[in-house]
C-alpha cells in the first residue's frame, strides 16, 4: 500500500493510464481471466440448478446419483441431457432442469443424434465429356475403335474399314499433322477442333518421335465439345417425402422416367446410408450424379449449439477454448511468479555479497542454464508422468535465470548508495536490507518484464501441448487443438479459433508490456537543454 502512495508510483500509473491500448488491453484481459475463472459457470454439462419433486438440487456443487430422480437403483451420476427427456421431467413442469449458457463440458463426448441436420439430399449433375479413340491409315480408313459409337452416326451398321473423313470435316492444319506423323517427322502435341452436323468435338494427336520405319496406323482422340465450351454443373434438392426443395430446371425433364425413378429411390437410401455415384445420360450429354448429404462425422464444421464446431473426439470447440483460457493463464502467471521469485533470491544475494558467492553463483547458473530443457522434460514426463504441476516446476526451475541477471545488476549498482550504507551503520539486518530497501528500488526489470514474460509461457505452453510434451490429454489446450488441425487440415475451425484465441492473448500481454515499459521509461520525459 506504501508503495502504491508513493509519488513516483502515481506518476507512473498515470503514464500507463495515458497509453490507452495498453490500457484497456489491461482490462480486457483482466475481464478474459476472470471470465475463465467462472468457466464451470459458462460451459459445462452438469446443470446448475434441478428442481425435482418440490426439492432443490445443485449438481454443479455436490454429487447427486441418477437413482434420485429415476429410482433404478444406480448410484452413478446421471447423463442430464438425456434425463431431461424422461416423462420425469418432459411431462411434468414443475420439475426442471437448468444448464449454465453453454451446456456443454470440455471433456463432455457430443452425440451425434443430439445435432440438428436438415434433413435433405442435394443430388449434384457434374457433366462427363465422353472421349473415344480410332485408329486410322495413311488414306483415313479405320482399323480399330473404342467408345467410338457417340462421335459417329447411329444408322452405320460398323465403323472398321470407314474412310472417317468422310463424316467429319478435317481442318488443313490436322490433315498437315497426319502427313508429317505417317511421313515418320517429329510433331508436337496437336489438338483441333472439328464438326459432324451441329456437333463440334476436338480431336487430339500425340507428340510423334521418328522410328525406324513409318508408322502404318495412327491413333486419334476425339472428345466432346460441349456447346458453347461449357456444359456447368446442375444441383437439385429433395426431402424424405421427395418433393424438390430446390428444383433442377430443364435438365430433370431430359432424364428417361426409368431414370428418374432410379434416381428417386436412391435419394431415399440416401437418408439411410451412402449411395454409390450414377452415371446417366440426359439430352445429349453425359452425367455423373452424387447423392451428398452431410453426416456427423467428428470433427464437425460449426452448427446450432455449438458455434466453434467440434473436435475430433466430439468435444465441443467452444467449451475447450474457455478452459484452455484458464490453463493457459493460470500457468503463465504461476510460471512467471515462481521464476521471477527464484530469480530476485538468487539475484539479490549474488549482487548484495558479490566476491566468491556472485563467482561460484554465476559459474553454477551458467552449467545449469546448458542443460537441454525439452530433454529434461521429455525424461521427467516418460518417469512421472505428464501433469500441470510437473510441466510448471521444470519449467519454473529453467525460467528464473534471465531475470536474475537483471536483479543481480540492480544490486550490484545500488549496493554502494548512500541510503545502503546509512542502513548498515544503523545496525538495520542483512535481510531487511536487501529486501526493504535495496529490492524495492530493484524492481524496475522485473515489473516491465512480467508481461512479456507471461506472453512468453502462454507460447510455450502451446508449443509444447503441440508437440506432445505439455499436459496429459484429455485437458482442453489450445496447443493440442492447433495439432489436431495439423492432422484434419480440413477442419478449419480447429485451426482457426483456437489460433485467434492465443493470437488475441499474446497480442494483450504485448500492449500491455509496451505500456509499462514507457511508463517506467523516464526518457521520454527528459529534454535536451
Amino acid at each position: 500500500m506504501a508503495l502504491i502512495k508513493n509519488p513516483v508510483t502515481k506518476k507512473r500509473l498515470a503514464r500507463f493510464a495515458e497509453n490507452r491500448r495498453a490500457y484497456y488491453s489491461l482490462w480486457v484481459l483482466v475481464f478474459l481471466f476472470v471470465l475463465s475463472l467462472a468457466a464451470e459457470l459458462l460451459c459445462n454439462g452438469v446443470p446448475l440448478y434441478v428442481r425435482f419433486d418440490g426439492k432443490s438440487y445443485f449438481p454443479l456443487l455436490k454429487y447427486v446419483p441418477e437413482s434420485v430422480f429415476l429410482e433404478n437403483g444406480q448410484d452413478t451420476r446421471p447423463n442430464y441431457k438425456m434425463l431431461q427427456r424422461e416423462p420425469v421431467f418432459s411431462e411434468i413442469p414443475e420439475n426442471r432442469i437448468i444448464f449454465p449458457l453453454h451446456p456443454y463440458g470440455p471433456y463432455e463426448n457430443v452425440r451425434a443424434d443430439t445435432i440438428a441436420l436438415d434433413d435433405e439430399v442435394t443430388l449434384r449433375f457434374t457433366p462427363v465429356l465422353r472421349v473415344g479413340t480410332v485408329d486410322i491409315t495413311s488414306d483415313y480408313q479405320t482399323v480399330r475403335h473404342s467408345f467410338f459409337n457417340f462421335f459417329m452416326d447411329e444408322d452405320i451398321p460398323s465403323i472398321k474399314q470407314v474412310n472417317i473423313a468422310d463424316y467429319f470435316n478435317f481442318p488443313e492444319n490436322l490433315k498437315q499433322g497426319l502427313e508429317r506423323r505417317f511421313g515418320n517427322q517429329e510433331a508436337p502435341y496437336e489438338e483441333f477442333f472439328i464438326s459432324r452436323g451441329p456437333k463440334v468435338f476436338t480431336v487430339g494427336l500425340s507428340t510423334y518421335t521418328p522410328r525406324k520405319a513409318p508408322p502404318e496406323t495412327l491413333r486419334l482422340v476425339f472428345r466432346e465439345a460441349p456447346e458453347n465450351g461449357n456444359v456447368k454443373m446442375s444441383e437439385a434438392i429433395f426431402d424424405e417425402n421427395l418433393s424438390p426443395v430446390i428444383p433442377l430446371p430443364g435438365l430433370w425433364e431430359k432424364i428417361d422416367a426409368e431414370d428418374r425413378n432410379l434416381l428417386k429411390s436412391l435419394v431415399l437410401e440416401r437418408f439411410a446410408g451412402p449411395v454409390d455415384d450414377q452415371r446417366l445420360v440426359a439430352g445429349e450429354y453425359q452425367y455423373q450424379v452424387s447423392f451428398l448429404k452431410t453426416d456427423v462425422r467428428f470433427p464437425f464444421p460449426p452448427v446450432a449449439g455449438h458455434p466453434l464446431g467440434i473436435d475430433s473426439a466430439g468435444r465441443d470447440v467452444l467449451s475447450r477454448i474457455v478452459y484452455g483460457l484458464r490453463i493457459s493463464l493460470s500457468f503463465g502467471f504461476l510460471l512467471v511468479g515462481f521464476s521471477m521469485m527464484l530469480g530476485i533470491i538468487t539475484g539479490s544475494l549474488q549482487g548484495y555479497y558479490g566476491g566468491r558467492i556472485d563467482i561460484t553463483a554465476q559459474r553454477m547458473i551458467e552449467i545449469w542454464s546448458a542443460l537441454p530443457f525439452l530433454y529434461i522434460m521429455i525424461l521427467m514426463g516418460s518417469i512421472y508422468g505428464r501433469s500441470f504441476t510437473l510441466l510448471l516446476v521444470i519449467y519454473g526451475l529453467f525460467n528464473w535465470i534471465g531475470i536474475s541477471y537483471y536483479i543481480r545488476a540492480e544490486f550490484l549498482n545500488l549496493r554502494s548508495r548512500p541510503f545502503v550504507e546509512a542502513a548498515r551503520c544503523m545496525g538495520v539486518p542483512t535481510r531487511k536490507i536487501i529486501f526493504k530497501h535495496i529490492l524495492p528500488n530493484a524492481l524496475v526489470p522485473v515489473i516491465t518484464f512480467f508481461p512479456f514474460s507471461l506472453v512468453g509461457a502462454i507460447g510455450a505452453l502451446a508449443a509444447l501441448d503441440y508437440l506432445g510434451f505439455g499436459l496429459p490429454p484429455p485437458t482442453p489446450s489450445w496447443g493440442e487443438m492447433i495439432f489436431q488441425a495439423q492432422q484434419y487440415r480440413w477442419a478449419w475451425w480447429l485451426i482457426l479459433y483456437p489460433s485467434l484465441a492465443l493470437f488475441t492473448v499474446m497480442l494483450l500481454g504485448v500492449f500491455i508490456g509496451e505500456g509499462v515499459r514507457n511508463a517506467y521509461d523516464p526518457r521520454q520525459y527528459s529534454r535536451l537543454e
